[in-house]
């Protein structure tokens, strides 16, 4: 896995370009943010390229499979899957809404064999999440604002889902003073 700082839970930068999931497993499934989309790598397969003009509404990420029992971002298996004797088992997905037909859609991706903080992956979830309904879902294919994003984001460690959702608008605000 790639320093803390190219990291925000499952996702890393990683050979130039910013993917969900673990890329060097052999045999193994991710998610690519590239300029025309979100392309999905599947083992055994072609790929899937999920075009960024369909994606619209939501967009979060969960951990573990099928969805969890009380809301939240972690299904049973998906807090263990950084635990010894579960490292890295049980994936994780990216969930969104698309149009154009209008379907909801889950995208699988494994994950890395460390364990992903929950304020890192709901850090992560409310970055997508603010993003898309922005509609600036295409910036998450810009290699550098991205990286700054994760950047401002990864050494925090809000204690409330508010506090996050703060954290989230408030590096996104400064990305904007940034840039204008």
């Amino acid at each position: 896995m790639s320093d803390r700082k190219t990291v925000l839970g499952p996702l890393e930068l990683a050979d130039g370009c910013w993917v969900m999931g673990d890329s060097r497993r052999p045999g193994g499934s991710w998610l690519e943010f590239r300029a025309e989309g979100l392309y999905r790598h599947v083992p055994a397969a072609e790929g899937e390229l999920i075009p960024w003009s369909r994606v619209m509404l939501v967009m979060g990420v969960i951990l573990g499979r099928g969805y969890p029992s009380r809301g939240g971002n972690f299904t049973m298996l998906g807090l263990l899957g950084g635990l010894p004797g579960f490292k890295g088992r049980g994936g994780g997905h990216l969930f969104m809404t698309l149009r154009h037909p209008y379907e909801d859609r889950s995208v699988h991706f494994d994950r890395h064999p460390c364990w992903y903080t929950s304020a890192e992956v709901v850090l992560l979830d409310e970055l997508l999440t603010q993003t898309v309904a922005a509609g600036e879902v295409h910036r998450l294919a810009d290699v550098d604002w991205l990286g700054r994003m994760v950047a401002r984001l990864a050494p925090l460690t809000p204690r409330t889902y508010g506090g996050m959702r703060k954290a989230v608008t408030q590096a996104r605000q400064a990305e904007e003073s940034a840039e204008g």
